[in-house]
């Protein structure tokens, strides 16, 4: 099988990707704007191929490359797993006759009012929502659906330009904040704790299923710098009170007519019990989140999906052994790295459900966390235990410190 696969070397997590469909038996090739030379390791070894495009944003200019260089060769499926690449990776289906999903299927996980529209038509619980694209329609709405409310873009992915909004004044401050975003979203403020329900599917069929806990919800996160960022994978994902969650995401996943690939669903929990739809992408979660699906089974995911894209299964035993988690950390200060304390007292403390660290070395210039949720570094956590596996994710939280000036 000959895949096309957009991006193989950004974001980070795309080589593992690109990986797991070397390992179930495809060729591989690469679709990007970057030099080969330049893609990571993980990802040249995989490839068996690489079309190098002048910009992967001019969608017609990238459908004639891809013609041009392709000669003829035949392609099977065209995948991406990237947000950006959703769009341009259905119209090369389209020029290149390939099955999968069309522009038409994808625009409703990329434009979230389409999608909430499609929701409600099928009688699911969606945010009251309106679309806007000028300041005079985003107080028009705000006045329609009422405070408190969200302000985000439309097409965007994650929480960026995410904000809540409490009152006229709040509303007056944001707006020349999210001016460069061309469409937005003005959505009722839900209040609840913010989880996930994740897929794998085949021929329309769920083959797995994750589900992950955000501490704090996502909108926090980016309001509070001190804030140390979890994503949690839960072992117990038949829990009673998650079930109204996965039924929302398997009648979300029917009313779009999801068939084959990763979904990323973000639902909210009421404190009555109540899910309420948040937003949905054809796509894996980001933020390494494939990572600790991985830590709680023992399983290899990337390679689980490339596996159903390929081939219509999901071979791997999935034994839900660990909550896992992974938790961001935001250094002190501005400038380069200083010092990082307390992770060798973490490593005593806990041991083996410390199961990983990547931070920024001493030295490095620190990043915007207010650009990436990914901050200066992450750890990961497991437990068979949840009440423990919060408390070893917490003590990572507040015992190790970063320090940059």
């Amino acid at each position: 099988m000959n895949v096309l696969f957009f991006s193989p070397g950004f974001p980070s997590e795309m080589p593992n990707f690109v990986r797991g469909l070397a390992e179930t038996g495809a060729r591989v090739i690469g679709l990007g704007d970057q030099p080969a030379g330049a893609l990571p390791e993980v990802a040249r070894h995989a490839l068996t191929n690489y079309i190098q495009v002048s910009s992967m944003f001019d969608e017609q200019a990238v459908v004639d490359e891809v013609r041009r260089e392709l000669g003829g060769h035949r392609i099977d499926r065209v995948e991406s797993v990237w947000e950006p690449g959703m769009l341009l990776a259905a119209r090369l289906r389209e020029a290149l006759g390939v099955p999968g999903m069309t522009v038409e299927q994808t625009v409703p996980f990329r434009d979230k009012t389409a999608m909430k529209n499609v929701l409600q038509k099928a009688g699911l619980r969606t945010p009251h929502h309106a679309r806007a694209s000028s300041e005079s329609e985003v107080r028009a709405a705000a006045e329609r659906i009422g405070y408190p409310l969200i302000v985000k873009p439309v097409a965007g992915a994650g929480s960026a330009d995410t904000h809540r909004i409490d009152g006229d004044d709040d509303l007056e401050r944001v707006l020349p904040a999210v001016r460069h975003v061309p469409e937005l979203s003005v959505e009722e403020f839900i209040d609840g704790e913010e989880f996930t329900f994740d897929t794998i599917c085949h021929g329309g069929e769920i083959a797995y299923h994750n589900i992950s806990w955000y501490r704090p919800r996502p909108l926090l996160q980016r309001q509070l710098e001190w804030v140390s960022p979890q994503t949690m994978a839960l072992r117990r994902v038949d829990a009673d009170y998650l079930k109204p969650g996965v039924e929302l995401g398997v009648k979300t996943l029917k009313a779009l007519g999801f068939r084959t690939g990763f979904t990323h669903m973000e639902w909210f929990l009421k404190e009555d019990g109540e899910a309420v739809f948040g937003e949905i992408g054809a796509r894996p979660p980001g933020a390494r989140s494939v990572d600790i699906m991985n830590y709680a089974c023992d399983i290899d995911v990337f390679r689980g999906w490339a596996e159903a894209v390929c081939h219509g299964r999901f071979s791997q035993s999935v034994e839900r052994r660990y909550n896992a988690a992974i938790i961001f950390k935001r250094a002190q200060g501005e400038g380069r790295i200083q010092r990082i304390e307390g992770l060798r007292s973490l490593h005593h403390r806990f041991g083996p459900h410390i199961v990983g660290a990547e931070l920024l070395p001493v030295g490095a210039q620190r990043r915007n966390w207010k650009q990436t949720l990914l901050s200066d570094g992450w750890v990961f956590v497991r437990h068979r235990d949840l009440q423990t596996t919060m408390h070893i994710a917490d003590a990572v939280g507040t015992d190790l410190q970063m320090y940059a000036g």
